[in-house]
């Protein structure tokens, strides 16, 4: 069997599941894949797929976008993006309203500077939107979110406060 441009992929699975002290059963075992299988792809022989590759992210605790960046299924542009964008959700300091639009100033940064947005830019905005709503309603009466930034044409961010969030 040939080997595919996809050594470099299974060199760092290897590497990855030895630092995690896994065998290749163990690893079998926790992601579902089969054994002979994931050894074809440590060793390049075999390219998996989206889903393989985030089995076995989940299974190492590491990063699935890097796993899709080594395999090629995705730029290593992209992965930087979509790892900006899950850190902005997943924050906690900030709550849904601002995270839309820090979403949305960080596309319009993009765009000026000649990158379009992730195709699920969007629905990552009207997902921090839609939560926003029930945010809001478990906020205490008289309470605001905090500060609103706004974009304006000149692109300069300016913080006010607006007693009505």
């Amino acid at each position: 069997m040939a080997s595919l441009n996809v050594g470099n992929l299974g060199e760092y699975l290897r590497e990855q599941r030895r630092a995690a002290q896994l065998s290749l059963r163990q690893l079998a075992d926790a992601t579902g894949v089969s054994n002979p299988y994931l050894s074809q792809i440590e060793r390049g022989l075999r390219k998996p797929s989206a889903d393989v590759l985030q089995q076995v992210a989940k299974a190492l605790r590491i990063s699935a976008e890097t796993l899709y960046v080594r395999a090629g299924i995705l730029d290593e542009r992209e992965r930087e993006e979509l790892e900006t964008r899950a850190v902005i959700l997943a924050d906690p300091s900030i709550n849904e309203r601002q995270k839309s639009v820090l979403l949305q100033i960080y596309d319009s940064f993009r765009r000026e500077n000649g990158y379009a947005p992730a195709p699920d830019a969007e629905a990552d905005a009207e997902v921090a939107s839609d939560t926003k709503a029930g945010a809001d309603a478990e906020a205490a009466p008289g309470t605001h979110a905090g500060p609103h930034v706004q974009a304006g044409p000149d692109a300069d961010a300016k913080e006010h406060h607006d007693p009505h969030s």
